[in-house]
């Protein structure tokens, strides 16, 4: 899959994305929906739509639950000092986990921070969250040197990335702490 550069976007591609990044309208065409309001076809919304997922510019359209409401309330990030020969085998087995909504490798800051995988987990309470923190343990055995996990205190902010249409400045809250229904930045404590 090749990877698509934002810069060699057409404007029109660009309009499409910012629709789609608001949601599908839930109707029964929601392509035609979104076609109208650019003013084009159905078929180039679609057609465009399947090229940039072909070339990796759109990874999936997909529904994105709010965990809280369907009762995961608690989050924690689990902080990994793994082996470095066993980065990505673990890695894709920690991603593979349902309670684990995303991994990254990152680098350690030695002596301070041997961290070298981090793993979201979601669960109903800290506890929950702490136990399945062990069944991720149990399943590295001697690949791991050590963990921890950072549990949010408050949420800030919290979005998806949002394109911006070409020249079209952020937009800046007179008030950055405010807190926006689009979303949040944690905080976080240590387990």
């Amino acid at each position: 899959m090749s990877t698509h550069n934002i810069d060699e976007f057409s404007e029109f591609d660009r309009a499409l994305v910012a629709a789609l990044q608001e949601g599908l309208p839930l109707v029964s065409e929601p392509y035609a929906q979104i076609a109208h309001q650019l003013g084009v076809s159905e078929e180039l919304v679609l057609e465009r739509v399947a090229s940039m997922k072909e070339n990796g510019a759109i990874r999936r359209i997909a529904a994105v639950p709010n965990h809280r409401a369907l009762g995961m309330r608690a989050n924690g990030m689990s902080v990994w000092n793994i082996v470095d020969e066993d980065v990505e085998r673990i890695g894709q087995m920690m991603g593979s986990l349902d309670f684990v909504s995303h991994c990254y490798r990152r680098p350690r800051w030695l002596p301070t921070w041997p961290y070298n995988v981090f793993a979201m987990v979601h669960g109903k309470t800290r506890e929950e969250c702490l136990t399945l923190v062990k069944e991720i343990e149990a399943l590295i055995g001697t690949s791991c040197n050590g963990n921890d996990v950072l549990f949010s205190t408050k949420t800030l902010k919290k979005t998806g990335l949002r394109l911006r249409r070409r020249g079209e400045s952020p937009r800046v809250s007179s008030d950055p702490l405010s807190q926006s229904s689009s979303g949040s930045v944690s905080t976080s404590t240590s387990a």
